[in-house]
């Protein structure tokens, strides 16, 4: 769910870096130095999954694990996404730097606020609930991340319509298949190191 330069309107790339630039700022000073290799690992995760894209009509679609992000750093999943983003953007030309903070906002806002949303499920002493707040963690961040990506091009020009239309239907059986993935990695934190999540959302 790249947005790619030279599309967005200008209103729209600031109210993008504007919501970026404050999210980064609260995610790194809720970053411990002790959860900075996890929030490496998670990045490179990010990173890695975006890359392997599964062609859908004209368009394509991905994993994110944006929802894996915000379940298990919280807030400094914005920082882990920015990161991840701009090498993306460097290295292999996805997405861009003037669309940078919109396509980090689009992945990073939706990973925290259903982080928050399912927080009490993700920390209940309940596996079964915990698995259930990590699947709707996963599908929501996504289903959320594509309602965003549909809202930018859509308030950038009625003719990306069906674009976002496109995009956002594109990414729907993804939500699904991200919800049993955060949910199956929830469920084992759990059980081999439950002070990830809990460190996260605490």
């Amino acid at each position: 769910m790249h947005i790619s330069e030279g599309i967005l309107s200008a209103p729209v790339l600031l109210a993008g870096a504007a919501l970026a630039v404050a999210g980064v700022t609260v995610g790194l000073k809720r970053l411990a130095p002790e959860r900075m290799p996890q929030a490496a690992i998670l990045s490179s995760a990010f990173f890695v999954a975006s890359l392997v894209h599964v062609p859908v009509g004209f368009t394509s679609a991905h994993l994110i694990l944006n929802g894996l992000l915000g379940a298990i750093l919280g807030w400094a999943a914005f920082p882990a996404i920015l990161v991840a983003l701009l090498l993306q953007a460097v290295l292999f030309q996805f997405g861009g730097l003037t669309v940078l903070g919109v396509n980090t906002t689009t992945m990073a806002l939706p990973a925290v606020l259903c982080a928050l949303a399912c927080r009490p499920l993700l920390l209940s002493p309940n596996n079964r609930s915990a698995g259930l707040g990590g699947f709707l963690c996963g599908f929501l961040a996504v289903f959320l991340s594509g309602i965003l990506v549909a809202l930018a091009l859509i308030g950038t020009g009625e003719t990306f319509t069906h674009a976002a239309w496109a995009i956002f239907l594109a990414n729907l059986p993804i939500s699904l298949i991200e919800g049993f993935v955060t949910a199956a990695a929830v469920v084992f934190l759990r059980r081999v190191k439950p002070e990830v999540l809990s460190g996260a959302l605490a």
